[in-house]
């Protein structure tokens, strides 16, 4: 690694390599963890979703399963991830198509503007989801092995 001070003086003096190699390792780490850090971030937000089970009208037993039963789609959100963890194409396949199930599931359920809102509030984020995981897996080869 590189000081920042070498890097300013590469780039002062005109030897842009060093500089050059630098901006694209930090590229490469930031397109790598990107949507991995995204995706966890997203399945946290649609957990939120399965707080509401907790009103008190039922017990705990029945609690559990309902808690267990709203985090389904968390739960094979982080599948997903997982698998895409080693293989970006899989996220660059499933999150887009996750997306449109979402939208095909909820546009009727509701009325303009609570549709689109709801849509793009969680069809959306799948859909950069999957565009990140899209690059990520064309610009695999440039990336680090183990970042």
């Amino acid at each position: 690694m590189r000081s920042k001070s070498s890097i300013i003086n590469a780039r002062r003096f005109g030897h842009r390599g060093a500089y050059d190699r630098t901006m694209n390792q930090q590229l490469n780490r930031w397109l790598f963890w990107t949507p991995r850090i995204l995706c966890i971030l997203f399945a946290v937000f649609l957990s939120l979703f399965a707080l509401d089970v907790f009103d008190g009208r039922h017990g705990f037993w029945q609690t559990m399963l309902a808690l267990l039963i709203h985090l389904i789609p968390v739960l094979f959100l982080i599948l997903v991830m997982a698998i895409s963890w080693r293989w970006e194409w899989v996220g660059a396949a499933f999150f887009p198509a996750l997306g449109l199930v979402y939208i095909w599931w909820a546009w009727r359920r509701w009325h303009w503007p609570y549709n689109f809102w709801n849509c793009l509030t969680i069809a959306g984020p799948l859909f950069v989801l999957g565009a990140l995981f899209l690059v990520n897996w064309l610009y695999r080869a440039e990336l680090p092995s183990k970042a």
